[in-house]
C-alpha cells in the first residue's frame, strides 16, 4: 500500500456507516473496519451516522468506540451527508451497517484514493455476489439497466452504479454540494463527480448476505424510480433537448411539405393526410420535450443539482419574457388566422360538407400554430418564474 495521507486533523481515513436500528449487525461492522485499520497501520476513525435509532444501536456504537453523529433528517443520503460533514479523515469510505459489505478488506479502495482518485466505486459483479445476497430484480434488471444508462450519459467507467461500498476524497466530495436525502444519493454522487471532472475508478468488492432478521430499508420500485428520476434530471440534454429538437424539426418539415404539396411521394409510396396528422403530432411532442428539457436544466442548475452551464447563461442573456410572449403571440395569431380561413370556407359552402383533403391542409397547421403559440407563451412565463432564482437571471 502506498504512503499515508493525512488531513489537517491528522486522521487519514473515516469509515462512515449510516444507521437506523441496526443493533443486530452494527458492532460487527464497526469491529471489521477498526481491525482492518489496525492491521494495516491506517490512522482512522469509524463514524456511525445515526438517523434516530431506538433499538440500542447508539449504545452499541459508543461501546465499540465509534464516533456517533446524530442526523435528524431521515434518509440514507441525509445520514451520509451528516457523516461526510463531520468526518476528520482526508479520505472517506462509506458502507452499510448490515454486514453485507467487506469492511475488513478496504485496501484497494485506499490504494486508489492515495493514488489521487476522487471517487472509488466498489464493483460487486467483479468481486462476487453470494447466493441470496442481492434480489433477482436488482441483480439482473435494475442495477444493470441503471448502470448502463449512467455509463452512456455520463461517460464514467462504472459497472455497478449502486454499490454501497465506495471511497471518496473528502475535499472533492464536499465540493459537490450533494443534496439528496434518500437512496438516490448514491446516483447523485457519481453523476456530480462525473460532471465536475473528478477522477472515478472502480475496484472489485464482495457482497454477502446481510446479517439482519428484519427486511431492508431499500424499496425496489420506489428507490429504483428515484434513481432513474435523478438520471433524467442530470441529463436533460440527451434525454429531452436533442431528441425533442429532432422530433420537432422532422415533424414540422413533413407537415409543411404535405401542406404545400398535398402529399409526399417516396418511391411508390404516397404519404398524405394521415401522415400530416401524425407529423404535426410529432412536432407537438418534440416541442414539449424541448421545453421540458429546458425547464429541467434551468431548475437543476438553479438548485445546485447541476453545475453552472455557459450555454444556459448565454440563453438567459438573450431570452426575455416579452420576446417569448411576442413569438408565441405571432404563432397564435397565425394559427387563429388559419382557423378563420377554414371557418370562412365552411361558411361559404353553407356549413355543409367540404373537400376533406383541402380542408385538413388548413385545419392541421392552424391547430399546430395555436398549440405552439399558446405553449410558447406559457413556457415564457414559466421560464421567467424559474429565472427569479438569484443564480439564473432570465428576464
Amino acid at each position: 500500500m502506498s504512503e499515508q495521507v493525512s488531513s489537517p486533523s491528522g486522521c487519514e481515513l473515516t469509515v462512515i456507516l449510516p444507521c437506523l436500528n441496526e443493533a443486530e449487525t452494527l458492532e460487527v461492522c464497526i469491529r471489521k473496519a477498526q481491525n482492518w485499520m489496525i492491521a494495516n497501520n491506517v490512522d482512522g476513525e469509524v463514524i456511525v451516522a445515526d438517523n434516530g435509532s431506538t433499538d440500542g444501536s447508539l449504545l452499541i456504537a459508543q461501546e465499540a468506540q465509534a464516533r456517533v453523529v446524530h442526523v435528524a433528517q431521515r434518509g440514507y443520503g441525509a445520514a451520509l451527508r451528516g457523516g461526510i460533514a463531520a468526518a476528520d479523515g482526508a479520505f472517506l469510505i462509506m458502507g452499510d451497517a448490515d454486514d453485507s459489505y467487506a469492511l475488513d478488506d478496504l485496501g484497494l479502495f485506499l490504494e486508489r484514493l492515495r493514488a489521487g482518485d476522487d471517487v472509488v466505486m466498489g464493483n460487486r459483479f467483479a468481486g462476487g455476489i453470494d447466493s441470496g445476497a442481492m434480489p433477482f430484480l436488482h441483480r439482473y434488471v435494475g442495477n444493470p439497466i441503471l448502470s448502463l444508462l449512467g455509463r452512456k450519459l455520463f461517460k464514467v467507467p462504472v459497472r455497478d452504479f449502486h454499490c454501497g461500498l465506495r471511497g471518496m476524497n473528502t475535499a472533492s466530495v464536499r465540493a459537490l454540494n450533494l443534496r439528496s436525502a434518500g437512496m438516490e444519493f448514491a446516483s447523485e454522487m457519481v453523476m456530480k463527480s462525473a460532471l465536475a471532472g473528478n477522477i472515478i475508478s472502480e475496484v472489485p468488492t464482495r457482497l454477502q448476505r446481510d446479517g439482519r432478521s428484519r427486511a431492508p430499508h431499500l424499496r425496489t420500485w420506489r428507490d429504483g424510480w428515484r434513481h432513474l428520476r435523478f438520471l433524467l434530471l442530470y441529463s436533460p440534454r440527451w434525454l429531452f433537448l436533442i431528441p425533442g429538437a429532432l422530433a420537432f424539426v422532422i415533424g414540422l418539415a413533413v407537415t409543411a411539405a404535405i401542406v404545400v404539396r398535398g402529399e409526399l411521394v417516396v418511391g411508390s409510396t404516397h404519404y398524405s393526410f394521415g401522415t400530416l396528422i401524425y407529423a404535426s403530432t410529432l412536432a407537438t411532442l418534440g416541442f414539449q420535450s424541448v421545453t421540458f428539457g429546458l425547464f429541467t436544466k434551468i431548475y437543476a442548475v438553479s438548485k445546485g443539482f447541476l453545475p453552472k452551464d455557459s450555454r444556459i447563461d448565454e440563453f438567459a442573456g438573450r431570452f426575455s419574457m416579452e420576446r417569448g410572449l411576442l413569438a408565441g403571440a405571432l404563432l397564435l395569431v397565425a394559427g387563429v388566422g388559419g382557423a378563420f380561413v377554414s371557418f370562412w370556407r365552411w361558411r361559404n359552402e353553407g356549413f355543409g360538407s367540404l373537400d376533406v383533403g383541402q380542408q385538413i391542409r388548413v385545419v392541421v397547421p392552424a391547430a399546430l400554430g395555436i398549440f405552439l403559440g399558446t405553449s410558447t407563451m406559457l413556457a415564457s412565463l414559466f421560464l421567467s418564474i424559474l429565472g427569479m432564482d438569484k443564480d439564473i437571471q432570465i428576464g
